[in-house]
């Protein structure tokens, strides 16, 4: 019997669990997680959608350069080597073709300031407002040596 009616002996361990309130909380907490799932991924109601010639792709993701400075001073965009006038009309074009262009510069630690400031300044000349400067943690955590 269960409840413990086996004569009132309260020295016995209780060694059985009952799991069906588990089981209970488990299947409504997945029951909410799956609703919400849904809600949150479908924005819009399912409908049949109508065709037509001149419908727009949904936006894209904007570009995104990636312009690095090596140890020699070295230029390159998007992992090609290229000069400063190089640049500058490749990001031009860039800028032409999608005006939310954005960019990220990663130097090396060595290169001088001034290099790195000039090429900022080309974007920003360039209207490339929307740039990065790639950084390691752990030399914004090391603090200043």
């Amino acid at each position: 019997m269960a409840g413990g009616a086996m004569g009132g002996d309260d020295d016995d361990l209780i060694t059985d669990i009952n799991v069906t309130p588990l089981v209970d909380v488990v299947l409504v907490l997945l029951i909410i997680l799956m609703v919400t799932a849904t809600a949150i991924v479908s924005k819009t109601l399912p409908v049949e959608l109508p065709e037509a010639s001149t419908s727009e792709a949904p936006p894209a993701t904007p570009r995104t350069l990636g312009i690095t400075i090596d140890d020699s001073g070295a230029l390159f965009l998007d992992r090609e080597p290229v000069s400063l006038e190089e640049l500058e009309a490749q990001v031009s074009a860039a800028r032409a073709e999608d005006e939310d262009v954005r960019a990220i510069l990663a130097a090396d630690g060595s290169v001088r300031h001034a290099k790195v400031v000039q090429i900022i300044d080309l974007l920003r000349r360039l209207e490339v407002t929307k740039f990065a400067i790639n950084v390691r943690q752990t030399d914004l955590e090391g603090g200043s040596e």
